[in-house]
């Protein structure tokens, strides 16, 4: 009987573009490099083998032509992967994505809880519970169209995530920034319109039909008044408001600079 060949181990010269390299270690950011493998696996397996979660990328050629995620990898390929274009439109090539969401809506995974107060502050369709799991989030942002926002990359690899983003900064406020920068969202902040604690749209309230729900002095001082259709929760301009408008205009500035 004879003894069972091992299949050739084949070769493919990789280059990944601008964000994308912040997956990669040190040696391979910003140069070719090359990925041994055996069989005719999918480019977007070869990808996410090297530590690129999908979503993440927008465009892949291959020998200089555009290819999907499904397009099999050869011996002596030469493969460049390109990151998300929000605002860039690439005619005459494979989009890996759908198109940029008109209003972005997002999901967050639960190490996010902070950030996910914060878009809500600034008027973003935010959903977060601190208790999702990762398949749960994949399906409710498939379901929903929502961009998924996290700090672990192997919900971004999952296969029902088509829209998504590795956060990489680690303090809540920065990244704040960055995903305003990202998704390039300045002109679309709309801060005090949304429930910071169920992501609910505030709605103007009489204050006639919520007095009897208002503390004594809140009752005696103010008039303006927004309420949440969703946990009923009050909200009125107080001392909590201007440290929050403060907060706001500190993160625009910021975003803008």
């Amino acid at each position: 009987m004879s003894a069972e060949h091992p299949r050739p181990q084949l070769r493919a010269e990789f280059r990944f573009y601008e964000e994308l390299n912040d997956f990669l270690p040190p040696a391979r950011r910003k140069r070719d490099f090359t990925y041994a493998f055996h069989g005719r696996p999918a480019v977007k397996d070869a990808i996410e083998a090297l530590g690129v979660p999908h979503p993440e990328v927008d465009l892949i050629l291959v020998n200089g032509e555009s290819v999907g995620f499904g397009h099999p990898l050869r011996d002596g390929d030469r493969v460049s992967v390109y990151p998300v274009f929000e605002s860039l439109e690439i005619a005459g090539v494979t989009r890996l994505r759908p198109r940029p969401l008109r209003e972005p809506r997002f999901i967050l995974d639960v190490h996010l809880g902070r950030l996910a107060r914060h878009l809500r502050l600034l008027g973003f369709d935010t959903r977060y519970a601190n208790d999702a799991a990762d398949a749960a989030i994949a399906a409710a942002a498939a379901r929903q169209r929502r961009i998924v926002l996290t700090r672990d990359r192997g919900l971004l690899k999952l296969g029902a995530v088509t829209r998504g983003y590795w956060v990489r900064a680690t303090a809540p406020r920065t990244q704040l920034a960055e995903v305003i920068r990202r998704f390039q969202l300045q002109e679309r902040i709309r801060p005090f319109t949304r429930c910071l604690e169920c992501n609910g749209a505030l709605r103007p309230a009489d204050k006639a039909a919520v007095a009897h729900r208002l503390p004594p002095r809140t009752r005696r001082y103010y008039d303006t008044f927004a309420e949440c259709p969703r946990c009923r929760r009050i909200y009125w301009p107080g001392s909590h408001y201007r440290r929050l408008a403060e907060f706001v205009k500190g993160i625009q500035n910021h975003v803008e600079s």
